[in-house]
């Protein structure tokens, strides 16, 4: 067996087995190579695609905006471009591509472009900015306010007490706020409450996570588009636009691109908004809220964050503890959830059990308040009849992370049957199944923060059952 063909078969395997999509063209602008994936991405045949000029597969294209035909000509390769564009049958296909040169043998050069299908997001997108311009342009006069106060914010830690409290005196400035905390502490409730504290409470308050779409939608969502500037666009205003005299609230800017940093640092400098493909330069009246769930210093030496943008956001910071690290507040809080789902439900329930009740306070909560919000709803679903919040009423999963081993019991005999063996396996499953929470199911992230090969990792994970 020669190694040409392994390298084909293992080619072929990729080519028919991968969900991206990949077309290459020889130096004539003629398919060689076009996959399953990207034919069901643009609704064609692979046999209408092989031996076929781009401009006879794709006529809406051109030599100019074609990205494979650009990179035959300029040898140089172009990442993450969105394309809108239409296939010969009329079907419109939104795709993020990267393209680059290749050499096909010795003297001919050809393209090569991987292209992601984001059609849903795109429709998602859209739909997302009518929502807001919905929101954005209903009249908000009215005497009680949308979203969350600080009287609704609930808790009695000190360290708790204090973000609260820098929260207020935000409300009283004007300035842009970096509001840092792990998921699920309630970042989005603090920008709710300091905008409806402050002097712009009357106007909109719009949130957008910027994790939650690729960077070449979200400049347009964010900035606005202009008619023309690529297919399918149209003249639309962007979250600062309709924002405008009131707050823009900026979830997850972590996620955000660095070239996408550079325009939000320019709009935050000037006090100009310049739509996508526009020339015009828009004059907003928008405070920036801004949230991430990492220490942003750390995300400062890692380069995530640019310096310029950090030092423009962080005016004045609002650091939101961990449940883990506010403990005292979780009967608190266990309360007003009961109390919250008791009425949404038309429940009776009065209060959790003690064997419940002490889990909580041993949990180390990865998902914070959510979780806990999460866990009381989900338990009072379950409930048919009584007044109590038990074990049994936790759902499985949960109930194996609450009252999983630990350190508390290795001071107790074992039992016939609890080896020591048994005990570690048990206490080893827990801290993997709770650090793959806090990892976000990332495996590559897990295994750092368990000191671990990644390869170690997966066959743990196999080993004791834990799906990702």
């Amino acid at each position: 067996m020669t190694m040409n063909f392994i390298y084909k078969s293992i080619i072929d395997a990729i080519l028919k087995n991968t969900d991206i999509g990949i077309h290459v063209v020889d130096s004539a602008g003629k398919a060689i190579i076009y996959n399953q994936a990207m034919a069901d991405m643009e609704g064609l045949d692979i046999h209408e695609v092989m031996g076929k000029s781009i401009l006879d597969i794709f006529p809406s294209l051109t030599h100019e905006t074609s990205t494979l035909l650009t990179v035959l000509k300029t040898r140089k390769p172009i990442y993450n471009k969105f394309q809108t564009y239409l296939n010969h049958k009329g079907k419109q296909i939104n795709t993020l591509n990267s393209t680059i040169p290749i050499m096909i043998s010795p003297g001919k050069h050809g393209a090569l472009e991987i292209a992601k299908n984001i059609t849903k997001e795109k429709e998602l997108a859209a739909k997302l900015v009518y929502l807001q311009q919905e929101l954005a342009s209903k009249d908000i006069d009215h005497k009680s306010l949308k979203g969350y106060t600080f009287r609704n914010i609930i808790g009695e830690d000190e360290k708790f007490l204090e973000a609260i409290e820098v929260g207020r005196k935000a409300a009283m400035s004007s300035s842009t706020v970096l509001i840092s905390g792990e998921t699920g502490t309630g970042k989005e409730l603090f920008a709710q409450s300091i905008h409806n504290g402050s002097s712009r409470k009357r106007k909109p308050f719009i949130a957008q996570n910027c994790a939650a779409l690729p960077e070449s939608l979200l400049e347009g969502i964010l900035f606005g588009t202009v008619k023309g500037s690529f297919t399918g666009a149209i003249n639309r205003p962007g979250l600062f636009e309709q924002a405008n005299g009131g707050s823009l609230l900026l979830d997850e800017i972590n996620s955000m691109g660095h070239q996408l940093q550079a325009k939000l640092l320019r709009v935050l400098q000037e006090g100009y908004v310049r739509r996508v493909g526009g020339l015009a330069d828009i004059p907003i009246d928008v405070r920036i809220l801004a949230t991430t769930n990492e220490d942003p210093l750390l995300m400062l030496n890692k380069g995530i964050l640019r310096k310029d943008l950090y030092y423009r956001l962080n005016v004045i910071t609002v650091t939101i503890p961990s449940l883990k690290e506010r403990k005292t507040d979780i009967p608190l809080l266990t309360d007003h959830f009961i109390k919250k789902y008791n009425n949404i439900l038309q429940k009776d329930i009065w209060y959790v059990s003690s064997e419940v009740g002490e889990a909580f306070m041993h949990y180390d909560w990865p998902g914070n308040v959510r979780e806990l919000e999460n866990i009381i709803e989900s338990a009072i679903n379950m409930i048919n009849s009584g007044h109590i919040i038990k074990s049994e009423h936790i759902s499985p999963d949960m109930r194996e992370r609450l009252f999983k081993p630990d350190g508390r019991r290795f001071g107790l005999s074992l039992s016939e049957d609890q080896s020591l063996d048994n005990i570690l396996k048990e206490v080893e499953k827990s801290i993997i199944l709770e650090t793959m929470q806090e990892s976000g199911n990332n495996i590559s992230r897990c295994s750092e923060k368990l000191g671990i090969k990644r390869q170690t990792l997966q066959h743990k994970l196999k080993k004791y059952g834990i799906r990702v």
